[in-house]
């Protein structure tokens, strides 16, 4: 199943809509959607390294454009879907140490947990329901996500064919620890805060 995955995300690299799905995911991914949108941006930019800044770009731009729709989110519907998708994710008992150490460490949060595989979609809900600076959440949300996808990017760009070598050799190795990692980060969320 994750080969046939992997390699429908390289076909469709080369396909027009590809990037539009792209975007929608890293939209999505933003707001509501659990699936990282890495996981078609690798694949994809793998598949072609010369589009791997094009695609890099419209992933940030789907992420941020989206997690405006999760400020809206946490801001204005926080009592229904706000607080339906935050239980979703598990961070329900977590939310006023969260909104708490927004009010000290707003900026902080945004730029760190951006760059991790953490859902994005708990700092935009909670950026929205804790009133933090809609202008400042944006600039942040752009600095935040695009370092992470334009990193990404640099790398398949540079290392494209041997990266894709290798990681077609062991596929489920490099699934598993991308797993651990993910893992890791949401324990590490949830017993700091």
């Amino acid at each position: 199943m994750l080969r046939r995955l992997y390699d429908w995300c390289v076909d469709t690299a080369g396909k027009p809509h590809a990037v539009w799905v792209l975007g929608l995911v890293a939209f999505c991914e933003s707001s509501f959607f659990p699936i990282i949108p890495d996981v078609m941006l690798i694949p994809m930019a793998l598949a072609r390294p010369d589009r791997a800044w094009r695609l890099a770009a419209v992933c940030t731009i789907g992420s941020v454009v989206g997690g405006v729709l999760g400020y809206f989110i946490g801001a204005a519907l926080y009592d229904t879907v706000g607080q339906w998708l935050i239980h979703l994710y598990g961070y329900g008992g977590k939310v006023e140490a969260f909104r708490a150490a927004y009010a000290q460490y707003g900026s902080l949060i945004i730029l760190l947990k951006g760059l991790t595989p953490i859902p994005y979609k708990i700092v935009t809900i909670t950026s929205g329901f804790a009133g933090y600076n809609l202008g400042l959440f944006i600039l942040f949300s752009f600095i935040t996500r695009g370092a992470r996808f334009f990193i990404e990017a640099f790398l398949l760009n540079r290392y494209g064919e041997r990266a894709r070598g290798i990681i077609e050799k062991r596929l489920g190795l490099w699934t598993g620890l991308a797993a651990v990692a993910i893992v890791v980060g949401f324990i590490v969320v949830v017993r700091v805060f």
